[in-house]
């Protein structure tokens, strides 16, 4: 990827930002929360919010499927299908999609710092999306290059028309990637769902989501709150950030983290709970990054540069206050882990 040392070398994506979804369907009102919460890059990274809860087209599967050039999807009872022509589905994907931008648009007037933009990748997508048959994409090699094409050309089209609503913004496309890891390993179900569609193999996998992260001069961030993240393979791909559920770490990511810090690659850790609930002191909720940032040897120092604080997943499962706290305690455990590194 012919930006990846540049960008690497000179992106500060700031210190907190959320993963994307968030409750509730009012564009506005989601919009106003998080660019308030983060309204400069030194208090982090505002984003163009999801709201899910408005039903399919707000969700993340069917946003991502609004935006693909010449492939159409649908909604049925099982899920997402791929179609011959744009219908009310797609419509409607594209509708909400605009209304989340006039919002963002309407509270980033005169804003200048980073900026982040959310789409599904490759592979979760085409786990997520049906064939005519009722099969998932993933089951046909052929079917998973046009999606990668295809989501590459409407990812470009999107990142340009944000650019234009806010032209004061450095913006970092994020990938969303929950189910690569049963894509990868054979774990992605059947229609029938008494068998699984067989493994794809690493290096195609590799392929398709550095095509993708081509399209994006800028950094790009990976993101996936699901456990054995493929932290090496995503970063052989060109991602520049690793976006995850901090508590589903273990022992063995420690060296792939470590190599992956010490050449450039943020981490963006979330610690601060997706879901309603008691949230702890800023500096309990980074306890965890400072142990991890000890046992790998790391600088101290390094901290406030490498990682940016998140929730562990998306907001939408929470209620509009808690989601509003949540974004809050991020950046004050970010400032936490920059006041008192060790």
């Amino acid at each position: 990827m012919s930006t990846a040392v540049s960008t690497e070398d000179t992106w500060a994506p700031g210190p907190a930002t959320g993963v994307g979804s968030m409750p509730g369907g009012d564009a506005r009102e989601s919009a106003k929360a998080v660019t308030g919460t983060f309204e400069t890059p030194e208090q982090g990274t505002p984003y163009l919010a999801e709201l899910p809860a408005r039903g399919p087209g707000a969700d993340m599967i069917g946003r991502t499927a609004g935006l693909l050039v010449e492939l159409y999807a649908r909604v049925e009872p099982s899920g997402w299908r791929v179609g011959d022509r744009p219908g009310r589905d797609t419509r409607r994907a594209v509708s909400w999609l605009g209304e989340d931008l006039d919002a963002l648009e309407e509270f980033t007037q005169g804003y200048e710092g980073p900026l982040k933009v959310q789409a599904v990748g490759p592979w979760t997508l085409a786990a997520a999306l049906e064939l005519k048959n009722g099969e998932a994409m993933v089951s046909d090699p052929g079917a998973c290059r046009d999606l990668a094409g295809s989501l590459a050309e409407g990812l470009r089209a999107h990142l340009a028309q944000v650019r234009k609503r806010v032209p004061g913004a450095r913006l970092v496309l994020q990938l969303d990637e929950p189910s690569l890891t049963a894509v990868l390993r054979g774990r992605i179900k059947t229609a029938s769902e008494y068998r699984t569609h067989r493994a794809v193999d690493r290096q195609v996998v590799e392929s398709a989501l550095r095509e993708v992260m081509a399209v994006h001069e800028g950094p790009v961030v990976v993101h996936s709150c699901a456990p054995d993240v493929p932290f090496a393979l995503l970063r052989r791909a060109g991602a520049h950030g690793l976006s995850f559920d901090f508590s589903l770490l273990t022992e063995r990511d420690d060296e792939v983290l470590g190599e992956a810090v010490e050449a450039g690659t943020k981490l963006f850790a979330g610690v601060v709970p997706g879901t309603d609930g008691p949230l702890s002191d800023p500096a309990g909720s980074v306890m965890g990054v400072r142990t991890l940032w000890r046992r790998l040897g790391l600088n101290p120092g390094s901290l406030a540069e490498a990682v940016t604080i998140t929730p562990s997943c998306g907001l939408a499962g929470a209620s509009p206050a808690y989601a509003r706290a949540a974004l809050a305690h991020c950046v004050r455990a970010a400032r936490s882990l920059a006041d008192n590194p060790e």
